[in-house]
């Protein structure tokens, strides 16, 4: 991974918003309208989305509603393979749709919001909380104040200070986290990958040797595998997106090109509070499995976490493929501030954080979704 380009996290907070502030956000990600502002308090900067409700569907990157009802009955089918228990999974979900609408959520600021399914977070402390939740309020009296993406290994200390602070802290999802802080031998799949990564007749392609002509085939790419393979409630990224933050700096890209110049897969690295992330991950799918090129873009990854030592957070799913790549599970939470909202929609996010602590996270645990 070239890190020749590497910006500091004031600068590439910065750098996303202005590569972004020019456009509406809709007509870069088809299936998401928002706002996106710069948020700046103590020489802190964060990125922040602001969404007014009403948008029935919207994606569930700044739609907690859309991600806690829609989106999580089709990852049902992905996910969990028993038909009775994804039965049972799905009327779960359906019944508990209407108290999670009723919290009113969807009239939300996000703070930290990348626009990715995982967004590393920065520490936070309870004196930054409040200056940020007093900040935040004034501005929008009406909306909730949600942070995604905080999980157990990575923001245990961000976690107590959220909860501290009148946060609810409300299940999301199990992630998988693997450490390259350590000095950890391969696993025997690791090794088998890296062994298929020395013979593949693929040409790796480095951050600075993607051109113009490259960011929509990235897009068809990343596509094929989040959009058409698993559900199209995924974020819908656009050529155009794609473009401005790898010009920006904000991402970097690695990839595979065939003999034919063609690129076969393609990995957009975010590297953010000392952690990496893949959000946009794509492959040709119609090419043979036995190619091997999710396990070759994902090793890659792996590979440059072990050499800059950084947490690669491989997000969800395919668990088993994860754990014998020795990612550990991980409980991903969104912390989501109502205490100056209604009293009905706190009431609702109390009762939606229960039913998830006390029955979504047992399910979770038991069949390491």
């Amino acid at each position: 991974m070239n890190r020749s380009i590497s910006l500091t996290s004031t600068n590439k907070v910065k750098a996303f918003v202005n590569c972004l502030k020019d456009s509406p956000v809709e007509s870069l990600i088809n299936n998401l309208a928002t706002g996106i502002e710069l948020l700046e308090i103590d020489g802190s900067s964060y990125p922040i989305t602001i969404n007014n409700g009403n948008q029935p569907g919207n994606c569930y990157i700044c739609n907690p509603v859309t991600g806690y009802t829609a989106y999580a009955i089709d990852e049902t089918r992905h996910f969990v393979k028993n038909p009775f228990l994804n039965g049972c999974l799905k009327r779960f979900i359906h019944t508990i749709s209407p108290v999670v609408g009723a919290t009113g959520i969807d009239r939300v600021v996000h703070l930290n919001n990348w626009l990715f399914s995982t967004n590393p977070c920065p520490a936070f402390d309870r004196t930054t909380l409040k200056k940020l939740c007093k900040k935040l309020v004034r501005q929008y009296p009406s909306h909730a104040i949600v942070v995604r993406s905080l999980n157990t290994f990575s923001d245990k200390a961000s976690l107590d200070a959220f909860a501290a602070e009148g946060f609810h802290l409300l299940p999301s999802r199990q992630v998988y986290i693997f450490d390259g802080r350590l000095e950890t031998r391969l696993s025997k799949d690791m090794k088998n990958d890296r062994a298929l990564l020395r013979k593949t007749p693929f040409k790796e392609v480095a951050n600075e040797d993607f051109s113009d002509a490259d960011y929509q085939r990235c897009a068809e790419l990343y596509a094929q595998l989040y959009i058409d393979k698993y559900t199209p409630l995924n974020p819908q990224y656009s050529a155009d997106f794609i473009r401005r933050l790898h010009k920006s700096g904000v991402i970097q890209l690695q990839g595979l090109r065939c003999v034919d110049a063609n690129l076969v897969a393609i990995g957009g690295r975010f590297e953010y509070a000392n952690t990496l992330t893949q959000p946009i991950l794509g492959y040709d799918t119609f090419r043979p499995q036995k190619e091997g090129l999710y396990r070759l873009i994902t090793s890659m990854a792996q590979r440059d976490a072990l050499e800059h030592r950084l947490v690669f957070n491989m997000s969800a799913g395919a668990a088993d493929f994860k754990r014998k790549r020795l990612a550990i599970p991980a409980l991903e939470y969104s912390a989501v501030y109502t205490r100056h909202l209604k009293y009905h929609q706190n009431l609702a996010t109390k009762i939606t954080k229960s039913i998830l602590a006390n029955m979504a996270v047992p399910i979770i645990k038991r069949y390491k979704l």
